[in-house]
């Protein structure tokens, strides 16, 4: 399988990650289930969530907007974190297959035949995922634009998880929609782990900086209790930095200050609390460290371009509204 390795320090960031996920409403679905024949071409046009595909047998290069070429192989695994158009192809000179409406629901998880009959064939599973509630800015928006990962000789999970959503797609039961949503989530965070514990030391942003020896543990320390005084100095002798070292360190793995984060990180809280809790805005506001709710009010005003008050109606009527998970897919010849 496409390996997790957590060491002892990274557990508290995982901790972190945790959190994060479970504040957000992860979603999706299957879309597709494509065979192709060589030559074929598939275009995909931009959408608004993420999009996944998984390359169960034979090979084919994937395409992006801006030129980017990435060659795929058999038990390959792909998210276009962005949504942005891309294609794939075995040979770009074939007719494309234009995907033009996949925003209906569906009854069935059919296969979509495309190119010639004749061999190699190569199999395809795509689908999306979706982010609401995206306070902490969108899980998405802190991976790449094209997240690749690829299978390892332990082999089996990804694999699992996508045969498991095809067979419920196959047919209409209760519970069908709940089924594959929880599937998908599982299938995301098995994907954002494997993708973190294939990081380098200094790389992925704010979530490879969650298993950094020392600043994962900060991130720690500001996660469970946002409403600290925190200062450069007080975390960095917690985690064994000098002031200036620890700044510079936090700066260059998360891709922003301390200070800033850690506002950041109390107005997340706050906005989960205002969508979650009865709590009075004077309440949430000393739970996340500012003595007033006038104070509170006017720096969450500055993040989210609305009160607090006006943030919790509208987050409570939006909440009211049934998310599709499914899709219905339309070709173009």
């Amino acid at each position: 399988m496409l390996c997790l390795i957590v060491h002892r320090s990274n557990l508290g960031g995982m901790d972190i990650l945790a959190q994060v996920l479970d504040r957000v409403r992860l979603g999706g679905t299957l879309l597709w289930h494509f065979e192709f024949g060589h030559p074929w071409n598939l275009e995909l046009p931009a959408r608004p969530y993420a999009l996944f595909h998984y390359l169960s047998r034979g090979s084919a290069t994937l395409a992006l907007e801006q030129g980017e070429e990435i060659q795929m192989t058999e038990g390959d695994f792909v998210v276009i974190t962005r949504g942005e158009p891309h294609v794939f192809y075995s040979d770009r000179r074939a007719e494309p297959l234009r995907i033009i409406d996949i925003d209906r629901a569906s009854s069935r998880f059919g296969v979509i035949r495309h190119g010639s009959r004749a061999k190699p064939l190569s199999t395809m599973i795509c689908g999306n995922f979706t982010v609401s509630r995206p306070m902490f800015g969108s899980v998405l928006e802190l991976l790449p634009p094209v997240l690749l990962l690829k299978p390892t000789a332990d082999g089996g999970w990804l694999e699992a998880i996508l045969r498991r959503m095809v067979s419920e797609s196959a047919l209409e039961r209760p519970g069908q929609r709940v089924a594959l949503s929880r599937l998908t989530e599982v299938l995301f965070v098995e994907a954002l782990r494997s993708w973190i514990a294939s990081l380098s030391p200094g790389q992925g942003g704010w979530l490879g900086a969650i298993s950094d020896p020392h600043i994962g543990p900060a991130l720690k320390l500001i996660h469970e209790n946002p409403e600290q005084p925190w200062t450069l100095s007080d975390l960095g002798r917690r985690v064994g930095l000098g002031r200036s070292a620890f700044a510079a360190r936090f700066t260059k793995l998360v891709g922003q200050s301390m200070q800033r984060y850690v506002i950041e990180r109390r107005m997340a809280e706050a906005a989960f609390l205002l969508e979650t809790s009865d709590e009075s805005i004077a309440r949430i506001a000393n739970r996340v460290g500012y003595e007033t709710a006038a104070a509170f009010s006017k720096l969450f005003h500055r993040y989210n371009e609305q009160s607090p008050g006006r943030y919790r109606a509208a987050r409570r009527a939006d909440g009211g509204r049934a998310q599709s998970d499914g899709s219905e897919v339309q070709v173009s010849d």
